[in-house]
């Protein structure tokens, strides 16, 4: 059965939050900023927000929006726009800053820098030229979405958004089917309907997921189901927000006797039997004395 629970996120408020002016060693500093909730943000970033010579921002708008309900002025300072279609023309200008000793905070639009944002190519450019590069983090939707879902987290891959068209996403899931961590995936909420539909298809019917949405605002929601039942229950739907997928890691493939036997004589050649054993048994994932028993006949065969 799917499981869906609802969470009315606090909704950003006009409330200011302390935050100190201080003087800033110079270099670019990555800014985290709310996914949702406005008063998600750091108390250091809030100081980083304040304190910087520079500010550049993914989306100027929603920057100014955030300094305002938080009372930080800019106060003369320069706020440049740098995103994917900005970033070759402004990025001289901020490394130029920085060459100068000045420091440079960078700001995503949403949620941790560098993650499905264009400042990546601003943190090489910084770390190729020797400048100092720092991260204030904070609020990122890969990892509160991984923290709701109810899947593994000890290992995930993040894989960003699924390419447009059909063909092209399940020729790229296909890629991904027996990876051994929790998928996290970003969708647009026109095609997150027919994205299960792919991944049902092509990672298996059974497989565990959980679709995170609008998380940390007003009507956050997370659906948690197989890939199969989710499928079925956005058939159909309008869905609104910021949309994260996740998916359960692939399930362990047992190894067949015929290649426990072939990995034990070629180690058995050189090894002796309890070194042979512990060998295959790690590298397969198997138990170390159902392995040991099988070196042990295989030895004696010889």
């Amino acid at each position: 059965m799917t499981e869906t629970t609802q969470t009315g996120g606090a909704a950003p408020g006009a409330a200011t939050v302390a935050h100190s002016v201080v003087r800033l060693p110079p270099g670019l500093y990555f800014v985290a900023t709310p996914i949702g909730a406005a008063r998600d943000i750091t108390l250091r970033g809030l100081d980083i927000l304040a304190s910087a010579e520079v500010l550049a921002a993914e989306d100027t708008r929603t920057l100014r929006h955030l300094l305002d309900i938080h009372g930080v002025a800019l106060s003369g300072r320069p706020l440049l726009a740098y995103h994917e279609h900005s970033g070759a023309a402004v990025r001289p200008r901020l490394l130029g800053a920085l060459a100068e000793g000045k420091s440079v905070a960078y700001a995503s639009e949403a949620g941790t820098p560098l993650v499905a944002d264009p400042g990546f190519q601003l943190g090489r450019a910084a770390i190729e030229a020797g400048f100092s590069v720092f991260a204030a983090p904070g609020p990122s939707a890969v990892l509160a979405a991984l923290t709701v879902s109810g899947l593994p987290s000890d290992r995930f891959l993040f894989a960003g958004f699924p390419p447009a068209t059909r063909a092209a996403r399940k020729t790229w899931l296909r890629e991904m089917k027996t990876v051994q961590a929790t998928l996290i995936f970003y969708e647009s909420p026109k095609r997150v309907g027919q994205m299960l539909i792919d991944l049902a298809e092509t990672l298996g019917q059974e497989r565990r997921a959980a679709v995170a949405r609008e998380l940390t605002k007003r009507f956050e929601e997370v659906r948690r189901g197989t890939l199969a039942e989710l499928a079925a229950g956005f058939a159909g739907q309008a869905v609104k927000g910021e949309i994260v997928v996740l998916v359960d890691r692939a399930a362990t493939i047992r190894a067949g006797a015929e290649e426990v036997e072939a990995a034990l004589r070629e180690r058995l050649v050189h090894l002796r039997v309890r070194e042979a054993a512990a060998e295959v048994a790690e590298a397969l994932g198997l138990p170390r004395r159902e392995v040991y028993q099988m070196a042990l006949r295989l030895e004696g065969e010889r």
